[in-house]
């Protein structure tokens, strides 16, 4: 399995099966991402290898000891090996090849955003970056 960040500056390669997922709902993941939750698993530092772009990788850790590492160019939040364990955390959504794995935890749902649980009206599209103007237009509908 390999994955790398958002502008390919940070590589790595992870040998063997994935496991599967958790998503953490938490406030310091959602921050991190900028998301609902945070989509990640571990992997035995074993398991683990940089492939390039480990000089390009910052870190910034809270003093309860949340860290986050990430690429210093693009900002896409990168592996890092967590706290004195042999295990290394890896974020899903730098995966590039498909796997079999699936969510199977979820964290801290009791301090999930307000805004998480999908509405009966939720529109679904179907749709790239090409189609900005159709989301604009679903978004102003709906939040009304």
């Amino acid at each position: 399995m390999k994955g790398e960040c958002l502008c390919g500056a940070v590589k790595f390669a992870i040998d063997g099966e994935l496991p599967n997922l958790y998503q953490c709902h938490c406030s310091l993941c959602r921050k991190t991402t900028g998301a609902a939750a945070n989509t990640a698993t571990f992997v035995t530092q074993e398991r683990f290898q940089w492939v390039t772009g480990l000089s390009k990788i910052s870190s910034f850790q809270k003093p309860t000891g949340y860290r986050n590492d990430f690429c210093s160019h693009c900002g896409s939040s990168v592996p890092n090996k967590l706290r004195n364990t042999d295990l290394v955390w890896i974020p899903a959504g730098l995966l590039d090849e498909t796997t079999t794995s699936e969510v199977a935890v979820h964290l801290h749902l009791s301090s999930s955003a307000t805004w998480e649980s999908e509405s009966g009206s939720c529109v679904r599209l179907d749709a790239g970056p090409d189609s900005l103007q159709a989301l604009n237009n679903a978004l102003q509908r709906t939040s009304r």
